[in-house]
């Protein structure tokens, strides 16, 4: 575990906040700026690409473009097939540098939401916005973490940073078995000192803000059973509740007793009758009855977010419990599956954004203050948390993500990728 005292972790993460720009991140920050057509340029190239995540062949082909841009930079860079996550694979790239300051994992993702049946398709650029499936999440993050990576090689401080790259090709789908699907993620965790997550950078009443936390992602399933018969004699000794009467009562308890601090929880897909079925991916059903019937068979499922593991297992107690009490003539069991963890904030992860807030007085740019995690969902940067101080939100801002019309600022791109190019520059340097 790496997780600090918030002092300590302080002391040892982020160096001195208040140094004037130095002459290589005043030509860092020239660098990025001179390159905005360069980085637009790629963008355009990687949107018009489809990688919907169940797009192997387009996520191969995204990944295959990103390569030699690392390459360039004097990354060792391989790509790591998924086939048995049902996925496409992930392009992991090394960058060996001194050994003497901190080591840095950069974390970002090469598919998007959009599958190749969607009708939104195609890179268009309006002034400082540019629209198209995934232009902000992530493929604007790729570029802008890319961006920061030519500014430091440029400005001479990439030649001894020690950094790890590790752009997933599943994030918005994560490949089944999880372990096997983030394996490669997890090991990288556990080998650095810092994680920063290239995903999207989040505005507030316009003012940038700093993101140390994400809340978990996971699902249930609840299915009960009952006895069946004719509906005249529904709540007797004899015939019961029926299955549909004890789905209320869990879900309405659920409503009532569960709600605590960060914590949320929704019923998205219910069904109930004489029979009652989902497909083979759970987010389809059947379910079949008559009024005069009393109903057999319900299921429901759901999903729930937290802001710790342990708010997670504390929740998911207090469910088995609700549903371990069932009404008469029924049954029920609740099924949990494994999602996105949770990535609590940590005073690690404050003294990062301490560390980034350095940077931001030294470029002249605002404070970032923290960001409420509700305001934000899960991620990829969840399943190193337990093992790295982490950062998220060093891509560019946007509006409008995972729907038809997802825009990019492009003006975001240069602060941004310079905010991220002396971030990454001082860790490196710091010693370990």
């Amino acid at each position: 575990m790496k997780l600090l005292p918030f002092a300590v972790a302080a002391a040892l993460i982020a160096g001195p906040l208040h140094a004037a720009p130095s002459t290589a991140e005043k030509k860092m920050a020239a660098i990025v700026a001179a390159e905005q057509e360069r980085n637009v340029a790629l963008l355009e190239k990687l949107v018009n690409v489809n990688s919907g995540t169940l797009n192997l062949p387009g996520v191969t082909e995204v990944g295959a473009m990103v390569k030699p841009e690392l390459d360039a930079l004097g990354f060792e860079t391989r790509w790591v097939p998924m086939a048995e996550a049902k996925r496409a694979g992930h392009l992991i790239a090394v960058h060996k540098g001194n050994g003497r300051g901190k080591r840095l994992l950069l974390i970002g993702h090469l598919d998007t939401v959009f599958e190749k049946d969607s009708p939104f398709q195609t890179f268009t650029r309006k002034g400082d916005k540019g629209e198209g499936p995934g232009a902000s999440d992530d493929k604007g993050g790729v570029v802008v973490m890319l961006a920061a990576l030519r500014a430091m090689k440029a400005a001479g401080t990439l030649k001894n940073a020690d950094i790890e790259v590790v752009l997933t090709g599943d994030e918005e789908d994560v490949g089944d078995p999880i372990p096997l699907a983030r394996r490669d993620l997890i090991e990288a965790g556990k080998r650095a000192d810092a994680a920063l997550d290239f995903e999207g950078l989040s505005v507030v009443d316009g003012k940038d803000m700093g993101s140390i936390a994400r809340r978990s992602s996971t699902s249930w399933t609840l299915t009960v059973t009952a006895r069946g018969g004719h509906s005249s004699g529904i709540f007797s000794t004899s015939a019961g509740n029926g299955a549909v009467y004890e789905m209320a009562r869990i879900i309405d308890t659920f409503r009532r007793e569960l709600p605590e601090p960060n914590l949320t929880f929704n019923v998205g897909l219910v069904l109930g009758g004489a029979q009652a079925a989902l497909d083979g991916q759970g987010i389809r059903g059947t379910a079949a009855g008559k009024s005069n019937i009393i109903a057999e068979q319900a299921i429901a499922r759901g999903d729930m977010r937290t802001l710790s593991n342990a708010q997670t297992e504390r929740v998911r107690a207090r469910m088995q419990a609700i549903v371990d009490q069932p009404l008469a003539g029924a049954k029920a069991t609740i099924r949990f599956e494994e999602g996105y963890p949770a990535m609590a904030p940590t005073d690690g992860n404050r003294a990062l954004l301490a560390t980034l807030n350095g940077v931001n007085r030294d470029l002249g740019l605002p404070e970032q203050a923290p960001l409420d995690p509700l305001k934000r969902g899960a991620g990829d940067i969840a399943f190193v948390a337990a093992d790295v101080a982490g950062l998220v939100g060093l891509g560019p801002s946007s509006e409008g993500d995972h729907a038809p019309g997802e825009t990019v600022d492009l003006g975001s791109f240069e602060r941004q990728a310079t905010r991220a190019a002396v971030l990454m520059s001082r860790l490196a340097a710091t010693p370990r």
